[in-house]
């Protein structure tokens, strides 16, 4: 992906903190890594140091390509150099650096010309560049000749990559403290959790002039089911905007979206965990299927292994249109239709959400110029969008929600997300460009060529532009991306999940990977659809769909077809024992009636009550027991 935004990162830490796994994590979402190793390879009497460097291997996926520079310290500046603005490198460490320059078959040397030919390399490198070493300033002076020569070495070499990197962060026990921000703003560190909203003004961070507090958000409903079909009349609730083109409403809260913002990960240990407790459940069959995945990112998300089926549910269905070529063969007022009969309770996406007991909340946002002119939002837009969607999340979260499904309703939003995956994944645009499908069923072959046009020409416009989160937003994502993009990573920050449905959440995932590396981990895709642009942003970002369906119902729509399916699994994996060879029982009395499980009721889809700010998972079943005695959450 575009790199211009996240460029270079020092990643400091002692012995056995975590350091390399941090700085791992930070290059996690790259197609592509060039492990850069330092090292020499151990002498055959160091079994320790082997099985260290071993375990360092085993961890780097099979796309990692990795290059030595053992033989030669100075080539390290060389490899960093020639490094291109679509490479991502990750050196790993500064210290195995040190000491083969230190060693006496490269002496003599002038050591301090190559540390400051290395800080120039890492200062004009155009690659994304992840450096990490060890942080040996904190402990006692070395009481050897050599122990203090690597020291001081090594502390020379730290503060000129330090000062030369873009941001610098030390690792402690597995916690990371941001030194150095990755972009100058008001903030002394990249953005953690927001901050809580204070009602009166304060000034903004991005024009340092006063903004008044933050319009109410639109109405969220659960919808009833209609007893008649939608007659077309307004909705009796509003919102919270005046006119799609209106500018959003700018967050009085310090917040900075920036690139390279560390938010949370998913439990990394309760996933697998879950997985392997599967294995142990008396089910008469093979168990159930690819719908593990669902339960393995259930558990990882709400840090539990044996999660529960996700009760309060919220569909945010942004509505703003694309101009220009974009909406080639949109019928005008079709969108608005639609986001007003959801917010009438009809329609297939209010009907569905009434079905399963989810809110529905209908989003207003700009209106996007033609891509192919000009931006489709100037700066101060992509700001209020982001913000806007990151507050729209921590409401959310607030509300007591445990899953959001993300979805879009605007003429030329498929064209738009279509350039954002050509812009950050390389795409052809006709291969990701959807076909355009009249209100008769009839294939519009000119239209989709229209669509095709406006995208290249818009790819054309801005391919001297930089590739930066915000820039690609303001070229050519729109309003609808933006503000999606801000759920994701406001979503992320409050550790809620979100299952994504279309193209518009799928680009805005792909833009979260300059912004947050960790937002794609809380993000859940239940079917393709047959898009183009969502199976191949499905593959960039790792997401593998969960069904396929082929269901076409409109954003948000398919994913609510699929989530009862996903909340029986939940709950059937939740309450089902062990079987009886590894130590099960009966099976528990999950409803407190003492009466066998018969099957989910309501009471299997009540979510506890979070005991802090952030959702939690506190689940009153007894702890499952794996085969070894091991509790498995």
């Amino acid at each position: 992906m575009s790199v211009d935004g996240w460029n270079t990162v020092l990643v400091l830490g002692g012995i056995r903190s975590g350091k390399s796994e941090f700085a791992e994590s930070l290059v996690a979402d790259a197609p592509t890594v060039r492990y850069v190793a330092t090292a020499a390879d151990a002498p055959a009497d160091d079994a320790e140091w082997a099985g260290r460097l071993t375990a360092h291997r085993a961890r780097r996926p099979e796309t990692w390509t990795t290059e030595e520079t053992a033989d030669d310290p100075r080539r390290l500046a060389d490899v960093i150099a020639a490094a291109g603005p679509n490479d991502t490198l990750l050196v790993d460490d500064l210290g195995g650096w040190v000491t083969v320059l230190l060693d006496p078959a490269h002496q003599p040397a002038d050591d301090t010309a190559t540390v400051a030919e290395l800080a120039a390399a890492v200062r004009a490198c155009a690659a994304r560049l992840v450096l990490v070493s060890p942080e040996v300033g904190l402990s006692l002076v070395p009481t050897t000749p050599l122990g203090r020569a690597f020291a001081d070495a090594l502390g020379a070499a730290n503060r000129a990559v330090a000062d030369a990197c873009d941001a610098v962060v030390l690792v402690v026990a597995g916690q990371a403290a941001w030194l150095k921000p990755a972009t100058a703003g008001p903030a002394t560190a990249p953005a953690q959790l927001a901050p809580p909203r204070p009602a009166a003004a304060e000034p903004s961070a991005a024009t340092g002039g006063p903004v008044a507090a933050p319009e109410p958000s639109p109405d969220v409903f659960t919808p009833g089911v209609p007893a008649a079909p939608d007659g077309g009349g307004e909705a009796s609730g509003g919102t919270g905007w005046a006119a799609p083109t209106m500018a959003l409403p700018m967050l009085a809260t310090g917040l900075v979206i920036q690139p390279g913002m560390e938010l949370p990960m998913p439990d990394e240990y309760a996933g697998p965990q879950a997985i392997e407790r599967l294995a142990t459940l008396d089910v008469p069959g093979a168990g159930l299927g690819v719908l593990e995945r669902a339960v393995g990112f259930a558990a990882a998300t709400q840090g539990t292994a044996t999660p529960t089926p996700w009760g309060a549910v919220r569909v945010l269905l942004l509505h703003g249109d694309h101009l220009g070529g974009a909406a080639a063969g949109a019928v005008p007022g079709e969108s608005t239709r639609r986001a007003r009969q959801a917010r009438a309770g009809q329609g297939v996406l209010a009907r569905l959400a009434a079905e399963s007991g989810a809110e529905l909340q209908v989003v207003e946002v700009p209106t996007s110029a033609p891509m192919e002119t000009g931006p489709t939002l100037d700066g101060e837009q992509v700001e209020a969008a982001l913000r806007y969607g990151w507050r729209l999340a921590e409401e959310a979260a607030d509300a007591g929600v445990r899953l959001l499904v993300l979805a879009a309703c605007g003429a030329g939003t498929e064209a738009a997300a279509a350039a954002v995956l050509a812009a950050t994944a390389g795409a052809e645009t006709p291969a990701v460009l959807g076909r355009v499908v009249t209100d008769s069923g009839e294939i519009d072959d000119a239209a989709w060529m229209r669509r095709c046009a406006a995208t290249r020409d818009a790819l054309h416009r801005t391919r001297d532009s930089p590739r930066g989160a915000k820039d690609v937003l303001a070229e050519l994502g729109g309003g609808d991306v933006a503000v999606a993009t801000g759920v994701l990573l406001g979503a992320t920050a409050r550790r809620v999940p979100v299952m994504l449905d279309g193209p518009v959440g799928v680009a805005a995932a792909m833009v979260t990977r300059d912004l947050a590396g960790q937002a794609r981990h809380w993000c859940l895709l239940a079917d393709h659809g047959g898009h183009p642009a969502v199976r191949l942003g499905a593959d960039v970002l790792g997401l593998t769909p969960l069904l396929d369906l082929r269901l076409d119902l409109g954003e948000g729509a398919n994913a609510l077809v699929a989530l009862p399916l996903l909340r029986s699994v939940l709950a059937l994996a939740a309450a089902l024992p062990a079987h009886p060879a590894l130590g099960g029982g009966d099976e528990p009395d999950t409803d407190g009636d003492d009466e066998a499980w018969t099957g989910p009721d309501e009471d299997d889809f009540r979510e506890p009550e979070p005991a802090g700010p952030g959702p939690t998972s506190t689940d009153p079943r007894p702890e499952p027991v794996d085969p070894s005695g091991r509790r498995a959450g």
